[in-house]
């Protein structure tokens, strides 16, 4: 099955549980929030929200995955988190009114709302939402930190699993493939690797048939519980 892990509206990665947005403040209130907006489609691989710009909106996710990533001072890229339906992102910006601290990047084709932010402090006045966002804002925070804590201590093809794993389990695709529109320099920065590196680990993935090359570029993912049985016995 594409999906290995966590069950409908949670995610298991590192060993917590984490909780989608749609979750934390209830279907109602996020079918409200999303009318505010109509719904727009963004294409893979399009920058939703750019790491230094003001808060100026937030994004409500309705279908597709993203990727959350942080930009250093020499230009290199760490992947923070992965992001599925039924999440907000960029509302931190709005909420401290400080530069947007991460990039968000569709990792396939979305359909998003994108909500002014005079509306959403309204709506988060207006229903008393503050309290239960920042101790998700929290949560993010941790699940970040682990996510740093990986991509410094574990080998190349045990950080691609995870982001390909993290991949899959938010991917709005009902298929048993999981088509990954990245290519293997991006998957190499994502990670913290060298493309011959990522290349490497992906040889022996695609010799047993688990991944192929998609047409257009990017991955086809077969059978991701198959690669990450592979990363485990070979570490």
């Amino acid at each position: 099955m594409l999906r290995p892990s966590g069950c409908e509206g949670r995610h298991t990665w590192g060993g917590t549980v984490y909780q989608p947005h749609i979750t934390v403040i209830g279907e109602q209130l996020w079918s409200q929030l999303r009318d505010l907006a109509p719904r727009r489609s963004r294409p893979a691989r399009s920058v939703l929200l750019r790491q230094g710009d003001p808060g100026t909106h937030v994004i409500l996710l309705d279908s597709g995955s993203t990727l959350v990533t942080l930009t250093g001072q020499s230009g290199e890229r760490t992947l923070l988190a992965v992001r599925g339906a039924g999440e907000l992102l960029g509302e931190l910006a709005v909420l401290d009114s400080q530069p947007r601290s991460a990039s968000v990047i569709a990792a396939e084709t979305c359909l998003v709302h994108i909500v002014p932010a005079a509306d959403f402090l309204a709506f988060v006045d207006k229903y008393d939402l503050l309290a239960p966002l920042l101790r998700h804002a929290i949560a993010r925070v941790r699940e970040a930190e682990s996510v740093r804590l990986e991509l410094a201590t574990a080998s190349v093809p045990a950080r691609l699993a995870s982001a390909l794993t993290r991949l899959a389990e938010v991917s709005s695709a009902t298929a048993r493939e999981l088509s990954v529109r990245l290519t293997q320099t991006e998957l190499s920065q994502m990670i913290g690797a060298s493309r011959n590196a990522v290349g490497a680990a992906l040889r022996p993935w695609r010799e047993h048939g688990w991944l192929d090359t998609a047409h257009g570029g990017g991955l086809v993912v077969r059978d991701i519980a198959a690669i990450r049985r592979h990363v485990r016995a070979e570490t």
